[in-house]
């Protein structure tokens, strides 16, 4: 007799935006300049990155998938309209898109060379 398995539940449907909501955000282009890991924090780096116009300090949680000499140099996604908010201590002022594969966070970054501050749509 076959044991008698718990249903699995299904994942909520993702809610739904109005394409107004999707343009609140803003996307820009940043070139990495300096990366260092945040002290205590095993998934945490501190990124100094180029907008274009300014530069600012990001905090991600991939330094289980980059080291940091990896990253010095690339051009990635970054939420530049997110409120600043610190992270174990260190202030962040954006974020970096990444895919998550298997639970491993992979950087958007571009195949063709764009400016720093370019929007992104």
């Amino acid at each position: 007799m076959e044991e008698e398995r718990p249903a699995v539940e299904a994942a909520p449907e993702p809610k739904k935006l109005h394409i107004d909501r999707f343009f609140e955000l803003e996307l820009h282009v940043a070139r990495i300049e300096e990366v260092e890991k945040v002290a205590n924090a095993d998934r945490l780096l501190k990124l100094q990155v180029d907008l274009g116009e300014e530069k600012r300090q990001i905090v991600a949680g991939i330094a289980l998938a980059y080291e940091p000499d990896a990253l010095v140099g690339k051009k990635i996604i970054v939420v530049t309209n997110l409120k600043p908010a610190r992270i174990r201590g260190v202030l962040s002022e954006g974020m970096l898109l990444a895919a998550d594969l298997d639970g491993r966070p992979i950087v958007a970054t571009f195949d063709e060379d764009v400016a720093p501050g370019t929007r992104v749509r």
